[in-house]
């Protein structure tokens, strides 16, 4: 099996740590903080600065802990429960795409000014964004080249603004200093904020990185004190050269000051540079994001297949297709709405890091044996006071801002929406939980039991089992007892029908609906062990029926093998099972290739065809044929 390539040094991961944090709040964040505390905004960015490169320190010990490309959700994987590391993990992904899209959008209107033009815009953004894919796709030493020029270029536009721009600087222009009051600075520093989001992008190619354990840390709180620097000599600059009343109402507050240093061309070209420092920081969540889904998928907390490498250029390409697909959409979500989304993605990134950096204290309680190439100094007190200066200012921001509320509602169901999905993986991948919810569902699989199972699709499993009349049938996985009834009529009293699950809520049902019918020749063994055996007690049958129960399955071989043992040559076997539910989430792996289905019934000892049906909510994989003598081929 293809593994990621270890291609990084120090200075490529540097350009990532330096591209990842830089975000657009270096280019717009003058004018949206100087709006709510005038000049204070120099203040502002001097205390986000050293908070800032505090911060990066938590990620520097917890990257040097668990060098693994999981970053974010890896972290808190060792910290707290499965669940609540995927929560965490699915945050950091939405505001991994949140931000791409917001500085491919910042980019656009630094480039193309104004309001007209949209359908022009729109093609460029989707040509960068497909183009950076296309990089990542291709391998890490291609895009390790790539996050190098970006980031020597978005030091260059910014000191090429900068220098000149301090000779040109109107010291009055600072006075008054405090002219909107203190009591704003906090709203402030939560607008500006999103400047330094992206630490957790460098985490992510850790097992793409030499010497990780030590390049990262290092690279991390290097890239964040380079970002502090610009942001700073920036807004000086910006509000020495222009006064803040003007750059708060500017939508491109950059585009102004290098118009006043430069004159017209000099502003054309300098804006030309601001978008491709922003489209820098893009490639570097594009680059980096697909590892996260990679460490979800082995993990079965993902879509599986998203954890193939690519053998060749050793890059997690199906995660590059599946990202490039969703940067896309969320793109289309984010043009024109830059104000709204940055509102958006603040609150749901601060709650993020909180849970990072408390992730430190956790783990230094927990895991204290685990070596540390850099630790954290003052960490107790450190956590508690970032722990509550990010509450503070998420605070702030609620009660200043009319819109907040429903932000924060909006932001709240971006996060619900992953129980769900963290549900139906489980059922899919996590034998324990498997249990456990079924058992919970019970009665709800009962009612939409039509809905799951429909009567064509029954009466097709029933036709290819063909005439059972007086014959032993196992139904492997029987759930509520759906098809347990019509089978229990088909092998007439004459027959048995061996019903077997691992959920006793279900089989509870079932046994009620088979009393109340007098199906007394069907017999109900509850197995907890069935995603692993057929049960021991299962005597030989002349044909097995099976239900949603392969991707259950731990160990499809030795299941089918066990099968096997217990049919006559010649004996039946029909298996259904659902692949793309929702039209959206695959079942296993193994599932969604009909050769690779093919082949491992082949081995057990069964010759089968394979087929698929459309269905409403999803589709099914049917799965026949008979058990044959080595010496037959294929039916």
């Amino acid at each position: 099996m293809a593994e990621l390539k270890r291609a990084l040094g120090f200075w490529s991961t540097l350009s990532l740590a330096i591209a990842s944090i830089m975000g657009t709040g270096l280019f717009f964040g003058v004018s949206i903080g100087s709006s709510y505390t005038g000049n204070a905004i120099i203040l502002a960015w001097i205390i986000l600065s050293v908070v800032a490169i505090y911060i990066s320190m938590f990620f520097a010990e917890l990257v040097s802990m668990y060098p693994k490309a999981g970053g974010v959700y890896e972290f808190s994987k060792h910290a707290y429960n499965r669940f609540f590391s995927f929560i965490l993990g699915w945050i950091a992904w939405v505001v991994g795409n949140l931000s791409n899209a917001l500085l491919v959008a910042a980019a656009i209107d630094y480039l193309i000014p104004g309001q007209s033009k949209v359908l022009l815009k729109i093609g460029i953004s989707v040509f960068f964004i497909i183009l950076l894919n296309l990089v990542a796709y291709f391998g890490i030493e291609a895009s390790a080249v790539v996050l190098i020029s970006f980031a020597v270029i978005s030091i260059s536009v910014l000191m090429s603004f900068i220098f000149p721009g301090i000779f040109k600087i109107n010291t009055s222009n600072y006075f008054p200093f405090f002219s909107l009051g203190l009591s704003s600075l906090s709203v402030a520093i939560f607008f500006i904020f999103e400047s330094f989001f992206g630490w957790e992008s460098a985490t992510y190619l850790a097992e793409e990185t030499k010497e990780p354990k030590t390049v990262i840390p290092f690279a991390i709180i290097a890239g964040t004190i380079i970002v502090g620097i610009l942001g700073i000599l920036t807004a000086v600059v910006s509000l020495g050269i222009i006064p803040w009343n003007v750059l708060a109402v500017s939508s491109a507050p950059l585009a102004i000051v290098s118009m006043n240093i430069f004159g017209e061309i000099g502003m054309k070209i300098l804006n030309i540079g601001i978008s491709i420092t922003l489209i820098g920081s893009a490639a570097s969540g594009v680059i980096t994001m697909p590892r996260l889904l990679l460490a979800l998928a082995r993990d079965k907390l993902f879509i599986s297949q998203l954890s193939s490498i690519h053998e060749k250029f050793k890059t997690p390409y199906k995660a590059i297709i599946f990202q490039t697909i969703v940067s896309l959409m969320i793109f289309g979500m984010a043009f024109g709405r830059y104000n709204s989304m940055l509102r958006l993605l603040l609150p749901l990134g601060l709650v993020m890091y909180f849970f990072v950096i408390l992730s430190v204290l956790v783990l230094r309680r927990k895991e204290p044996q685990i070596k540390r190439t850099f630790k954290v100094p003052f960490v107790k007190i450190g956590s508690v006071a970032l722990l509550i200066f990010i509450a503070g200012i998420i605070f702030a921001w609620a009660f200043s801002d009319p819109s907040a509320i429903y932000t924060l509602k909006l932001g709240f169901s971006l996060i619900l929406v992953s129980v769900p999905i963290y549900m139906l993986l489980e059922i899919y991948y996590n034998p324990d939980a498997i249990i456990k919810i079924n058992d919970s569902l019970a009665y709800i699989t009962l009612m939409t039991e039509s809905i799951t199972l429909p009567r064509s699709i029954r009466k097709e499993i029933l036709a290819l089992l063909g005439n059972i009349a007086g014959k032993k049938v196992l139904e492997f996985g029987c759930s509520v007892g759906t098809l347990t009834m019509h089978l229990a009529e088909s092998v007439t009293k004459d027959g048995r029908v061996f019903a077997t699950d691992f959920s006793r809520k279900d089989l509870l049902i079932t046994r009620k609906r088979l009393s109340k019918r007098g199906h007394s020749h069907v017999i109900v063994v509850h197995d907890e062990h069935q995603v692993n055996r057929v049960h021991p007690s299962i005597p030989h049958v002349d044909a097995i029926v099976s239900i949603g129960m392969m991707g259950y399955l731990q160990d499809v071989k030795k299941v089918l093998r066990e099968m096997r043992d217990l049919l006559p040559y010649g004996g039946k076997i029909v298996f259904v099972d659902y692949a793309d539910f929702f039209k959206l989430i695959p079942n296993v792996a193994w599932l969604s290739n009909d050769r690779v289905i093919e082949n491992i019934f082949r081995e057990a000892g069964f010759s089968v065809f394979v087929t698929r049906k459309k269905g409403l909510f999803w589709n099914y994989v049917f799965v026949y044929g008979i058990k044959f003598h080595e010496n037959i081929p294929y039916v």
